[in-house]
């Protein structure tokens, strides 16, 4: 892998603003000096999601995620150091150097880049093939206005496509731009046999005489392709009778990880306009034509925990509006649960009396005036769940609406709020006609039994797992309040302290089993040996992932010290007693009952148990340099 200059690092993280990172991601609004949001790292409601531009850093006070500008980048696209500072100098323009000898040649360059730029250029050669005089062109722009009943300058918005029957033309552009092998066999635009030699030859395009529709992720990068059969695909295609064909999983493409149009809809989204979920990408192209900038669709009608998530980095309101078929309302049932998982507010669109509605069709026909009528109607997540599992209602026999109420109480266990669960019963009780307390009291035994069976399938493999690796364990997240905790924050914002810590602290005093005890440790080994960096030029002495965010928690936020000096002397005080005073009182336990420790030697003990009440006696003084 390519080494980027450490001075490049530092000058990246100086010329960029975190704010305008972060706002790719996260909607951010400015309080006082900092910015705030929802946090992209676990789910919330009310933001607490900071960040800092003036000292680089985010923070989030929910889940404690801290960290700089790659931290972030890293953790949002799943990225690694050197692709990350990457991303960022392409985005920002800033110029990535490289330790000499180690800069990326053509054959290493960052792979995940060079298929987002083969995916950029296929989409541009697919549009142009859509729009050309050629006869695929006229027969895709025919398909597109005459029975998809699309306008044009939709297909010019969105960059829809056409790949011709042949498409041969594909491979010899982009064979031309000289790609690394890994990335055009790893791009997911070709079929190559493995262990073939990569030829021109060699490439067979994946889409042939189909309707081309890029996918975005949500920062707008074309990184997939979902691929629409028509009377031009040819019979010899693999995949001929399939309706529509996605890209196959890619460095850059997870199914499961992107919604189509979210990078649109995320800035239209606000009170009182949530997150409209279509079943297919026409769908949303619909919903878009007519004036519905907040639909977004999964990959088919299969929704993931992660694209729910990746909502609510944005709102955590959402409207379901899958077709009323057996099939769409299956996946409606399926997205209910794991909508209250991620901590969104889930309602369900169905016009009145229609026994089969395809949103396409609704929106084509009726324009929004449809969709403000049938959100008028739009039914609850529990008034949902209560009609899906009790379609008879009041005519219900008790056995029918205790196997409904259970149905119903598993997906209300899917919650993670108290509240929310607390109010879902109540909803549901009304909805089944059953008293709330009833409810309540199966919802508690259907949680004992959940936790019984938790605890009965992962224990063992918990332990066997443990077994098998033999790792030996990670050090403790940091926990605030510990002397180490404390004298770390002084040693990151008093500096001046440090050298005098390091002469006052024995290393033995350190508990090391946490982290802010490792890196405490460390920094003052930096100290004692004058080779401490500075704060703001730590990247070298941080080993992990956790280190780095540990330290930018601490910095995000400047701790109001009366006397630094005098801080400094508690933590060391707090440390000596935690070490010495254990041993002091096992020495008076000893001396107590001497039969039960005959081996002791009691004036062994007694002159052990004078020396160290004299230290702990004896003043605790930091030598400050003027």
């Amino acid at each position: 892998m390519p080494v980027i200059k450490p001075t490049c690092v530092r000058d990246l993280k100086l010329r960029v603003n975190i704010a305008d990172v972060v706002s790719r991601v996260v909607t951010l609004r400015k309080t006082g000096a900092r910015f705030k949001g929802l946090c992209p790292f676990h789910s919330e409601k009310t933001p607490s999601f900071h960040v800092d531009p003036d000292k680089g850093f985010f923070k989030c006070f929910g889940c404690g995620k801290a960290g700089d500008i790659i931290a972030f980048v890293r953790e949002t696209e799943q990225l690694s150091f050197t692709e990350a500072i990457e991303a960022i100098g392409q985005r920002f323009g800033v110029v990535i150097e490289y330790e000499e000898g180690a800069g990326p040649t053509r054959e290493d360059r960052s792979l995940r880049q060079e298929i987002f730029d083969l995916h950029e250029q296929a989409a541009e050669l697919f549009h142009e093939t859509f729009k050309g005089a050629q006869a695929t062109g006229d027969f895709m722009r025919s398909y597109w206005t005459g029975q998809r009943r699309f306008p044009l300058s939709l297909a010019d918005e969105f960059k829809i496509g056409a790949a011709a029957p042949d498409d041969s033309a594909l491979a010899a552009c982009l064979w031309k731009r000289r790609p690394s092998e890994d990335a055009l066999r790893q791009c997911g635009l070709f079929f190559v046999r493995d262990g073939a030699a990569l030829t021109l030859g060699a490439l067979r395009p994946r889409f042939r005489g189909r309707l081309m529709i890029p996918i975005r992720d949500h920062q707008g990068r074309v990184v997939a392709f979902t691929a629409r059969q028509t009377s031009l695909t040819p019979a010899d295609d693999p995949a001929h009778e399939a309706k529509y064909v996605n890209s196959p999983e890619t460095p850059i493409f997870t199914k499961g990880n992107l919604l189509f149009n979210l990078d649109r809809a995320r800035a239209s989204v606000g009170e009182g306009r949530p997150f409209v979920l279509v079943e297919g990408q026409l769908d949303a192209l619909r919903c878009w034509q007519v004036g519905l900038k907040t639909a977004v669709a999964p990959q088919g009608t299969s929704i993931t925990e992660s694209q729910l998530a990746l909502l609510r980095r944005y709102h955590a309101q959402v409207e379901c509006f899958f077709d009323s078929d057996s099939a769409g309302q299956k996946a409606a049932l399926r997205f209910l649960p794991m909508a209250l998982k991620a901590g969104l507010e889930a309602r369900f669109l169905a016009p009145a009396g229609a026994e089969k509605v395809d949103p396409d069709l609704l929106f084509l026909e009726r324009g929004l005036a449809a969709y403000e009528e049938i959100r008028r109607g739009a039914l609850s997540a529990m008034a949902f769940a209560c009609q899906a599992a009790l379609p008879a209602g009041g005519d219900a026999s008790p056995e029918q609406k205790s196997r409904s109420a259970l149905a119903v109480l598993e997906i209300i266990a899917a919650a993670e709020s108290e509240v929310a669960r607390s109010e879902y019963i109540a909803e549901a009780a009304s909805h089944l006609r059953l008293p709330a307390a009833a409810l309540q009291k199966d919802f508690q035994r259907l949680l004992e039994r959940q936790d019984r069976r938790t605890a009965f399938r992962g224990a063992p493999a918990a332990s066997a797992k443990a077994s098998e690796t033999g790792a030996a364990p990670k050090a403790a997240p940091a926990a605030s309040g510990t002397p180490e905790h404390d004298l770390l924050m002084l040693c990151l914002h008093c500096e001046w302290l440090g050298k005098p810590l390091s002469a006052a602290l024995p290393h033995e005093w350190i508990d090391t089993r946490h982290l802010a005890g490792v890196l405490l440790n460390r920094f003052l080994g930096e100290f004692e040996h004058a080779a401490w960096p500075g704060r703001d030029h730590l990247d070298s002495l941080l080993e992990t992932a956790e280190e780095k965010a540990l330290v930018a928690s601490l910095l995000f936020d400047r701790p109001e010290f009366e006397d630094p000096a005098k801080v400094a002397q508690e933590g060391l005080r707090r440390l000596r007693a935690r070490t010495l005073e254990p041993r002091l009182r096992q020495i008076e336990l000893a001396l107590a009952n001497p039969k039960a420790n005959s081996n002791d030697d009691p004036i062994s003990l007694l002159k052990e148990s004078s020396e160290l009440q004299r230290q702990l006696r004896q003043p605790l003084i930091l030598t400050v340099a003027e």
